[in-house]
């Protein structure tokens, strides 16, 4: 047997204890584990700088860096968002349906731990944390695989979390990190459809689109966060302007970042000045339409590709369109159903605007970068869905539940039995 198989056995024997937890039990635990992640911060801190100097010495990009880059203030983070899941209403054993049927047995939908998880990510060493809190709260257990960038900072994290586990007397293996990072360690756990339930990639388009071609296990699925903001004719336009800020500079590798900014030709002549001063003033490169660089003499020209690409970075993609429908159709063909925002005061077009788009998120006058699970009352985010599988969007505890149905009864039989 493979040692990718003996783990994830492993970790499906252990998900059977964190099944069996009570609440107060595993709020209990993911509090011990926030406070080993402090205790432990020096030494999680001195790894992430190992990973840190072997990236600059590739010359990662700087996207990849601040993924990758850990200090006192990001590791407090994750600490108060491993209390904040811990804090979370519990939703194994919730019961969301219940009825009588006529025979006299009562039929319930109750929640259940999907089983194991395993995670498959790139440089975000805070994900090895947060996903361990919410496959944990929720039952599960997880085989967290990183990428090679992070491999000392996830190790150290692991093994942080996993001294919480020894204390409560939990399996290890329920909190598993795969070290072989090899892609053939990869091909064989994402095979391994009678032992891990559900596979979540986090990372680039390349690696969600490998993992979703090559997995024999239910994959949820995200490519990519080509987020658009559409200044309305009748917005506010500093309303506009701040989310704007917000959605592009804020953050610019987070995938809820915006990357395209589309303008209703009416307010164009006054808002696209506005916006690119700002913009420019925070180091954005402009890539725009023809439209837009007759207002903005600095923007480049935008092409196709442009409008499709999800930067990750300071650039930004911008179109003068001529109205609601315009921007609607351009979202429709370069979106990735990730997250789209409107800026209007009319309670009309924003009402069409949701209407007419299938993305997980859809804003009206608040920014893009709200579109993640903590700021929208889920606690940590395992990740994004943008396929309609069992969940749409940030994903939290319920997502990793499944209702099954659970019946009581008197001894009633579908047909007469006789008991001689």
């Amino acid at each position: 047997m493979s040692d990718i198989k003996t783990q994830a056995l492993a970790c499906r024997e252990a998900s059977l204890t964190l099944a069996q937890l009570s609440s107060a039990d595993k709020a209990a635990l993911l509090e011990a584990m926030a406070s080993a992640l402090e205790t432990q911060q020096d030494a999680i801190l001195s790894a992430n700088e190992q990973d840190l100097q072997a990236a600059r010495e590739k010359d990662i990009g700087s996207a990849m860096l601040d993924r990758l880059m850990l200090n006192p203030e990001r590791i407090a983070g994750i600490a108060a968002a491993l209390r904040e899941v811990a804090a979370l209403p519990d939703p194994v054993g919730q019961v969301t349906r219940s009825d009588t049927r006529p025979n006299g047995i009562q039929v319930s939908k109750v929640r259940v731990p999907l089983g194991v998880i395993a995670m498959i990510y790139e440089a975000r060493p805070n994900v090895t944390a947060d996903a361990a809190a919410l496959c944990i709260k929720a039952g599960n257990g997880v085989i967290l695989r990183g990428g090679s960038e992070a491999i000392h900072s996830n190790t150290a994290i692991a093994q942080a979390l996993q001294g919480a586990l020894r204390q409560a007397g939990i399996p290890e293996a329920a909190l598993t990190l795969v070290t072989d990072l090899r892609r053939q360690t990869m091909l064989e756990l994402l095979q391994l459809s009678d032992i891990v339930d559900l596979a979540i990639p986090r990372g680039g388009e390349g690696l969600i689109r490998f993992v979703a071609e090559h997995a024999r296990v239910p994959v949820i699925k995200h490519y990519k966060g080509v987020c658009h903001l559409f200044v309305d004719a009748s917005a506010d336009l500093d309303l506009a302007l701040k989310l704007l800020i917000d959605g592009k500079v804020s953050r610019p590798s987070a995938c809820n970042s915006l990357e395209t900014l589309l303008v209703h030709q009416d307010i164009a002549p006054v808002f696209l000045p506005l916006a690119a001063r700002a913009l420019l003033a925070r180091g954005v490169e402009l890539r725009g339409d023809e439209a837009t660089r007759r207002l903005v003499a600095e923007a480049k020209p935008a092409s196709d590709e442009d409008y499709a690409a999800e930067f990750l970075d300071l650039i930004l993609a911008v179109r003068v369109v001529p109205d609601l429908a315009e921007a609607i159709a351009h979202i429709r063909h370069y979106g990735s159903d990730h997250t789209e925002v409107i800026a209007t005061g009319d309670e009309a077009n924003a009402t069409a605007f949701v209407a007419a788009l299938r993305a997980a998120v859809v804003m009206v006058n608040a920014s893009s970068r709200f579109s993640d699970g903590g700021e929208l009352g889920l606690g940590a985010e395992i990740g994004i869905s943008t396929t309609r599988l069992h969940s749409y969007g940030p994903m939290g505890l319920e997502a990793l539940t499944v209702e099954r149905f659970v019946v009581h009864g008197q001894g009633q039989t579908r047909v007469p039995i006789r008991v001689d």
